[in-house]
């Protein structure tokens, strides 16, 4: 995330979100609009989610990080915030499908639609044909939002285009816009609402594993509302129930709002996948921990992986350091080190020259490298249409890079943890392998038998073919938890 895309996320999201520059059928109109008349009144969620989905739409902001300060400064009721929540996040995961159903009901690419009236519309759709929503109340309030922000003229259109719509049902809908699809990835595609690039993606990783047949499963599970998992630092706080599976560190939320729980433990206790805690977990279990280690989290910002290897390393004589290239990332980590007794250095600088500024420092590195997200599509479902094929041919190199620059820092018989919140093989199995191919002093462990013998109940981890070495690659329908792959690499040990 650039720091443009920080501080306007800070800023949080713009009521209204006039677009300034086209009318319903894509043609050029004066930034003074139409006539809108009386302020009409809309229900205070479908107005957050609204504002949050323009945020989305116009600032590349993150649902995730937008919808929170969203939620707390209209005040909303716990039911209303849960409402705005399901909104939100449905309206995104499904935008694919919903955008193919407003085309056909509009008679019109969504392209020439106004961006406002647009995000309007998809918001009412899922309210239509995903939610208990009353069709009455999902039409009138997402016309009042229109009018309210661009004019008559637009809701007159956005009227029209939702009672078309709520004539038919889902499945009447899913079958006429299925109808035009040129391929049997298409169709699963508007199915499923996720784009034909990212189920081939899928697809490949899960076959690789011999798994090709659970995509529709996967599928699912990244339209899922994702349970909420949180943290409690070893050593400083306790796991509450209901325990999750695999973590000892892991548990479920009881319900309601968990930052009540986190404000309450000072920190102590945090939101964050079983998934992400198992990853750090494992760079600390992978071998026995010596005194007077030196360890680094390589790309660490927002910061929850810093603080619970930090919380580890604490009673075990272990300094341990950090590094976030973004100014405002690098003070996420801090903020998130603040519960965590004693000094963990935190550097703002570029990962890639670690290895040449720091050689041989370290004894283990976490890299957690920039990837394209598509493992955490259940928890940021807007990622899946603002990513591309091209975005994953960019990436490559600089997780190629990060890499090579953390096994440059570390020392004979230190292991670096390659992670990404990504199944896409170009990101994973294939940056592990293009490093090892180019390096002699790097030998690979078998993560999936530091991740098994550090699980509290038994995990299913796919065999991909070798039998002394192997990643881990977790999947939401299977495990429950983000799609996060491990990697762990040792450098050659000192010779006697």
């Amino acid at each position: 995330m650039s720091e443009g895309q920080q501080r306007r996320q800070q800023r949080g999201p713009q009521s209204g979100g006039r677009s300034g520059g086209r009318d319903t059928g894509g043609r050029a109109r004066q930034s003074q609009g139409g006539p809108r008349g009386p302020v009409r009144t809309v229900q205070p969620a479908r107005r957050v989610a609204f504002d949050v989905l323009r945020a989305v739409s116009e600032v590349d902001a993150y649902a995730n990080l937008a919808l929170p300060g969203a939620i707390a400064e209209a005040g909303l009721t716990p039911q209303d915030a849960a409402l705005a929540t399901e909104l939100t996040y449905g309206t995104l995961r499904r935008r694919g499908t919903y955008d193919a159903i407003i085309a056909a009901a509009a008679e019109r690419d969504v392209d020439s639609i106004d961006p406002v009236v647009l995000d309007a519309l998809r918001l009412a759709v899922h309210q239509l044909l995903a939610t208990r929503v009353a069709s009455h109340a999902a039409v009138n309030e997402s016309v009042n939002l229109v009018a309210t922000a661009v004019g008559r003229g637009a809701s007159s259109f956005a009227n029209a285009v939702l009672r078309r719509i709520s004539r038919d049902t889902p499945e009447q809908w899913e079958e006429r816009i299925e109808q035009d699809a040129r391929s049997d990835d298409e169709r699963l595609a508007l199915r499923t609402a996720h784009p034909v690039w990212v189920i081939r993606a899928l697809r490949r990783a899960l076959a690789s594993e011999g798994r090709a047949d659970e995509l529709e499963d996967l599928l699912d599970a990244d339209n899922a509302s994702p349970e909420v998992t949180l943290v409690a630092l070893p050593g400083l706080a306790e796991p509450g129930e209901p325990r999750r599976p695999f973590a000892e560190t892991a548990f479920a939320s009881p319900g309601g709002d968990p930052h009540t729980i986190v404000a309450a433990s000072g920190g102590r206790v945090r939101v964050q996948d079983e998934g992400s805690q198992l990853v750090a977990l494992a760079l600390a279990a992978a071998a026995p921990v010596r005194a007077g280690e030196r360890w680094m989290d390589l790309c660490a910002g927002p910061g929850g992986k810093t603080a619970l290897l930090a919380a580890i390393a604490r009673p075990q004589d272990v300094d341990i350091e950090a590094n976030e290239v973004v100014a405002a990332r690098a003070g996420l980590v801090r903020n998130a080190l603040r519960a965590v007794p004693g000094e963990v250095v935190v550097h703002q600088g570029d990962g890639r020259d670690l290895g040449t500024t720091r050689p041989a420092a370290f004894d283990r590195i976490l890299v957690d490298a920039p990837c394209t997200g598509l493992g955490a599509l259940r928890r940021r479902p807007e990622a899946r249409w603002r990513k591309t094929a091209a975005d994953v041919a960019e990436l490559v190199p600089l997780q190629v890079e990060l890499l090579n620059s953390a096994l440059d820092a570390l020392a004979p018989g230190g292991i670096v943890a390659y992670v990404t919140c990504s199944p896409h093989l170009a990101e994973t199995t294939g940056v592990v392998q293009d490093v090892l191919r180019g390096r002699s002093d790097i030998t690979e462990l078998d993560a999936r038998a530091v991740v098994s013998g550090l699980s509290m109940s038994p995990i299913d981890l796919a065999d991909d073919g070798r039998t002394t070495t192997g990643s881990v690659q977790l999947w939401p329908h299977r495990h429950g938890t983000d799609a996060m792959f491990l990697a762990l690499l040792q450098r050659a040990p000192k010779e006697s």
